[in-house]
């Protein structure tokens, strides 16, 4: 499968650090967050991949290039105007090619092995998404996940929910009929778990969403260690 790194935020919590850096450029360990990212679905076996900016995203595309000394192959797909996450997702649909691809936000940080993920077929499965335990900053969590491993909307009272990863499989099928502009990604999904079509896996390891400077610095430190055993980055 090919893959779309979520990279066009405005990086607002991150202040004064975005000031004039992208958030996907801001650095763990001597490397940048995307790159990070970049490291991880090449270990996974993902060469292709398409990244979508906004904020000072000619930074991102001057940084990383086309993604030959990653041993990748990067595409770009610019936004003049925010698109938020479907609507990222629906201008890249021609460079994905695909029916389905991984989608990642460029600002998590996850053990999480994307080579577990399948591909999803026509007719199947509209999404597949890896959840993982609610963190403080999102107590109540986004999503509910039953035994046969099922997605479901979270509703009041729930007795068990997950938190969204950032991590996801979804098909093409499932923006079927949406027009390009801005549109957030959680109405399609709630459709389609409405119609039974999202799967989801819990991951139990190790993910931070590096939304804020004391994240990031909690990231900094566990990033020194994994680039000293396993070269990463």
């Amino acid at each position: 499968m090919r893959a779309m790194i979520l990279a066009a935020g405005l990086g607002k919590r991150m202040l004064p650090l975005t000031q004039d850096t992208p958030k996907p450029l801001l650095k763990v360990a001597g490397c940048t967050l995307i790159e990070h990212q970049l490291a991880r679905l090449r270990a996974s076996g993902i060469t292709e991949v398409v990244i979508n900016h906004s904020y000072l995203g000619e930074q991102i595309e001057a940084a990383l290039g086309q993604g030959e000394r990653y041993g990748m192959r990067l595409s770009y797909s610019p936004e003049p105007l925010r698109l938020e996450t479907a609507g990222g997702i629906i201008q890249a649909l021609p460079l994905l090619e695909e029916p389905s691809f991984v989608v990642v936000n460029a600002d998590v940080w996850c053990d999480f092995d994307v080579a577990t993920l399948s591909p999803l077929t026509a007719g199947g499965d509209l999404a597949t998404l890896v959840l993982v335990d609610n963190a403080g900053h999102n107590p109540t969590g986004d999503f509910a996940l039953d035994a046969a491993s099922r997605v479901h909307e979270k509703t009041e009272g729930a007795p068990s929910t997950l938190t969204f990863s950032g991590i996801s499989v979804l098909h093409r099928d499932l923006f079927a009929g949406c027009d390009s502009g801005p549109r957030p990604l959680l109405p399609l999904l709630n459709a389609a778990i409405q119609a039974g079509r999202v799967g989801g896996m819990h991951h139990q390891g190790l993910w931070i969403d590096v939304g804020t400077p004391e994240r990031l610095a909690q990231v900094d430190a566990l990033a020194e260690r994994e680039i000293a055993e396993r070269g990463v980055c």
